[in-house]
């Protein structure tokens, strides 16, 4: 900070420079000026505010240890009229939310709300729980994936495990949904985001099962707001090692290679559903140009991408039989007889067939095995699913 001279009044200048000489006032002239103590308008300073009151209105606006701010609140109102400080207003407002605060805590108390809340906070505060699990986790349970849980102890992943957590949805809205709306969320979005933690479908073992952990009414009240979706055993025992194939576990090559059938294996996941061929097959045409469509795309992702030395004979093969099978769905798309349709749809599941991609997947060190389901597509072409 600097110093700054403040100039002297204009006015009359007198030898000497100060104060001009006193002389007495002449007679019948008014005396000296009242002396203002607190300024020449007669106004105090602003009284300095009570800091005791200002920490009541904490407390009671918090209503945290509501009891301490009723007694701070009263202890300020006696101070602020022995010292004539300002915060009375404050006092009072901190006196009144604590005393409606410590009402609404010793109503909690009497019903075991607050010891319920306390403690679901601190389960959901501990590492054990399940509402600190987070994607890529594997845990053991006390009572492994059946039933209702609230334990779940994080263990590495190439230890034995009762789950593996591979996805966590956001549960929309402020109203707990109730438990019919949890298990629609559980169900259809958890496996709609399996691909997206395994990439390669070929490496997922047949007993593994999609389970989730969804809130309870009660976690719900202290901030729950996730479905687990997690990855366990049918059959009840334990796991070892992890199921991920995605970016973070994948070199480039198995990358590319799954993204480009990734396009394919969505494309025949929408196939419609027929319980029995009728004489209206427009969705099913519809379908088989979609699926037209996603070959050419697949075929395009395999070319742009340079494939190293042992992988491209092979990835030139499975491009030559992509082809034939674009050929395939392009007829079924464009037969309009319902009979004519479905021999030529048949005859593009056979060109479709999963078992063309092993020489590729070896090369690049994929699984070879094909799912069970796609074994049984071989015999029942409208199955509805099927992986390359």
């Amino acid at each position: 900070m600097r110093l700054v001279s403040i100039p002297p009044p204009a006015g009359p200048q007198y030898e000497g420079g100060g104060r001009p000489p006193y002389a007495p006032p002449p007679q019948g002239a008014p005396g000296p000026a009242p002396y203002f103590p607190y300024g020449p308008y007669g106004h105090r300073p602003p009284a300095a505010v009570n800091g005791v009151a200002i920490a009541a209105l904490v407390f009671g606006v918090l209503c945290f240890l509501p009891a301490l701010g009723l007694v701070l609140g009263l202890i300020a109102l006696r101070q602020i009229a022995r010292r004539g400080e300002s915060g009375k207003g404050m006092a009072i407002a901190g006196v009144a939310l604590s005393s409606l605060g410590l009402a609404l805590w010793t109503v909690s108390l009497a019903t075991g709300f607050a010891a319920d809340v306390w403690q679901g906070v601190k389960d959901g505060a501990r590492s054990d729980s399940v509402l600190a699990l987070r994607t890529g986790d594997c845990f053991t349970s006390p009572d492994g994936l059946e039933g209702w849980t609230t334990e779940a102890r994080k263990v590495p992943c190439g230890d034995e495990h009762d789950g593996e957590v591979f996805a966590l949805l956001a549960v929309p809205g402020s109203d707990f949904p109730g438990d019919d709306g949890l298990v629609e969320l559980g169900e259809d979005r958890c496996y709609e985001r399996r691909g997206a933690y395994v990439m390669d479908g070929w490496s997922l073992p047949e007993e593994i099962g999609v389970y989730y952990f969804a809130p309870s009414e009660q976690s719900w009240s202290f901030g729950d707001r996730s479905v687990v979706c997690v990855f366990g055993r049918e059959d009840g025992t334990r796991s070892t090692g992890s199921l991920r194939s995605d970016a973070t576990t994948l070199d480039t090559h198995q990358l590319a290679y799954l993204e480009a059938a990734g396009v394919l294996n969505a494309a025949l996941d929408e196939v419609p559903a027929t319980d029995y061929p009728d004489d209206d097959v427009s969705d099913d045409r519809e379908w088989a140009g979609q699926v037209e469509e996603a070959v050419t795309e697949q075929v395009r992702l395999l070319r742009a991408h340079s494939w190293p030395q042992g992988a491209r004979e092979p990835v030139d093969e499975l491009i030559a039989d992509l082809g034939r099978a674009r050929v395939a769905w392009g007829r079924a798309a464009g037969t309009a007889d319902p009979d004519s349709y479905w021999i030529r749809e048949e005859e593009a599941w056979d060109a479709t067939d999963p078992s063309l991609s092993i020489t590729v997947r070896e090369a690049l060190g994929l699984a070879t095995s094909p799912p069970a389901y796609d074994e049984e597509m071989e015999q029942e072409p409208d199955a509805g699913e099927m992986e390359v």
